[in-house]
């Protein structure tokens, strides 16, 4: 069995899903399966895998599922990845040809039950770091504390041991698309640490057609699940009150998309969210400017 799982999210991606394809064939280490989650293409994806399939250059599961968005796809890789480890290459991004040695060796050398993965860089085609290297004077920590401790800015390549990825699954909300995948990350952190590895794991492209590029369309088409977030967010321990009142802002906007009448007895900061209702209702009102501005 191999170590390590990457799974592909894909959704009408078959114009760009070769790029991950061809970088995984050069990978230098081979110590991989890759599992593709179909999260009901209608374009010729199940055709071109099925043809890579038959090339058999690497090993390759493939699953077909209805539509659930990118959270419903995660859940289902979880659900299937049965290897110790796995990391998410969307289907617009590619691995470096050593990506794969360089994952499998530095966790056979530094892993174990008590660490909960790894943290990689990403980057541009360039090579150009996205936001900023992982501190170099510390050897693991939470995801949360890199970016709320630490100062680190910028996505970053998360490696996770498939026991711990399997628990916390993302809520499935009717004819929405998208629950905010931190969430699981943030809950994985109350459990463990994970180990600082300053390589790049990773390029990655924001497509037009990406989940990040339309964000302000989610907060509005997605509103339930972003109201759950901001709810988990606000549960989160040892956090500033600063950091829980934007989430309380958040949540408030959130619950005004859902049309939620119990937004305020749901809310596990009752007194914040309350202060935060006039800033909630202006942000709101400016998500839904911004997106008559942009004919979201």
């Amino acid at each position: 069995m191999p170590l390590l799982t990457i799974f592909t999210p894909t959704y009408n991606r078959a114009y760009t899903l070769h790029k991950c394809y061809e970088c995984l064939k050069r990978q230098s280490n081979k110590e991989f399966i890759w599992l593709i989650i179909d999260d009901g293409s209608t374009d010729n994806t199940k055709e071109l895998v099925d043809n890579w399939i038959k090339e058999d250059k690497i090993s390759i599961r493939y699953h077909f599922q209805n539509n659930l968005g990118m959270h419903g796809a995660h859940n289902t890789a979880y659900r299937l990845i049965d290897t110790e480890l796995n990391v998410c290459i969307d289907s617009d991004d590619y691995m470096p040809d050593d990506a794969v040695e360089k994952i499998v060796t530095f966790w056979k050398e530094n892993g174990s039950d008590d660490i909960g993965g790894i943290i990689g860089l990403d980057c541009k085609d360039t090579g150009e770091i996205l936001g900023t290297d992982l501190p170099k004077n510390i050897k693991t920590s939470t995801l949360f504390n890199l970016y709320n401790k630490y100062g680190v800015k910028g996505d970053k390549k998360l490696v996770y041991r498939t026991s711990l990825t399997k628990k916390y699954p993302y809520p499935v909300y009717q004819s929405e698309k998208l629950v905010p995948l931190s969430y699981k990350y943030y809950m994985l952190d109350q459990e463990c640490e994970m180990l600082l590895m300053n390589e790049r794991l990773c390029c990655v492209e924001y497509l037009p057609d990406g989940s990040s590029k339309n964000i302000l369309k989610q907060y509005k088409v997605s509103p339930m699940g972003f109201r759950f977030y901001r709810m988990e967010m606000m549960k989160l321990p040892n956090t500033t009150l600063f950091f829980r009142f934007k989430q309380a802002i958040h949540y408030v906007s959130s619950s005004i998309f859902a049309e939620s009448k119990s937004f305020l007895r749901d809310s596990p900061q009752k007194l914040l969210t309350l202060i935060a209702l006039p800033f909630g209702i202006v942000l709101n009102k400016y998500i839904v400017a911004k997106m008559a501005e942009h004919k979201l």
